[in-house]
């Protein structure tokens, strides 16, 4: 197990429980205690768990995500146009990698029934859009499908994703800032587009700028790990300058 996906797992022991103990978790997950504690540590620091003598108490509740069809119809105007950007950037006769989320699932909506693509994709919605293409070689990533996003986690996509060259990735994200980088609610998902950005040679992230300054629990990345980041022109030009400033394009749609 890695560790975002243990610490996710403590996380979720601790809401149930209302405490976790070192050495209980030690043994549930066969680590020593010591890995543990440096889990725990990281949890307090992010303000989720309170270190106390022996574990950790829950503080508050779990970084709030809402669900995948409330989610696709916020700014849902703004997504229709950077997906459209978007399409410019697909390679031909290349292969993709589409990340999970509402505005990457409107790009796959968008592709033309008569490209000719080899896609790779952990996200149910994103396969389903793809799968009547017949010029696309559409490849599924498998692993445990989480309820809230349709989307692939865990080792059998992180495995996946580490034999992948790809020409492009289609990168989604929860939040996004020069300081902060890019981040979403779920370590399990921050740990498979951590993945995703290392399995392709052009990062391009599709966010809309309502994500711009948001800040979530778990990070998977920077800014400057970004090539081209298309938005809306909700994104102002001074921020758009200074993400620029950092080497990563800006399209504002």
């Amino acid at each position: 197990m890695y560790a975002p996906e243990r610490q996710q797992e403590i996380l979720r022991l601790a809401q149930e429980s209302g405490r976790v103990d070192v050495l209980s978790l030690a043994e549930e997950f066969q680590v020593t205690a010591e890995t543990v504690r440096r889990d725990l540590k990281a949890l307090d620091r992010a303000g989720l768990l309170r270190r106390v003598h022996g574990g950790a108490i829950p503080v508050g509740r779990l970084d709030f995500e809402p669900d995948l069809a409330e989610r696709d119809a916020v700014a849902a105007d703004e997504k229709d146009r950077i997906a459209q950007a978007a399409l410019a950037e697909l390679p031909a006769d290349g292969n993709v990698i589409i990340d999970a989320g509402t505005t990457t699932a409107r790009l796959a909506a968008a592709v033309p029934v008569d490209a000719a693509l080899t896609v790779v994709t952990h996200a149910l919605p994103v396969a389903a859009r793809l799968a009547d293409h017949p010029g696309i070689a559409l490849h599924l990533v498998g692993g445990r499908v989480r309820h809230r996003t349709r989307a692939a986690v865990d080792a059998w996509a992180l495995g996946a994703y580490a034999e992948i060259s790809a020409d492009v990735v289609f990168l989604a994200t929860n939040g996004f800032s020069p300081d902060s980088g890019l981040t979403t609610p779920d370590l399990a998902e921050a740990a498979v587009k951590r993945a995703v950005v290392k399995a392709a040679r052009r990062v391009v992230l599709l966010a809309d700028s309502g994500k711009f300054g948001q800040r979530h629990f778990a990070r998977f990345g920077d800014l400057t790990d970004v090539d081209l980041l298309i938005t809306d022109t909700g994104l102002s030009p001074d921020d758009a300058r200074s993400i620029e400033s950092r080497g990563t394009e800006v399209v504002r749609a």
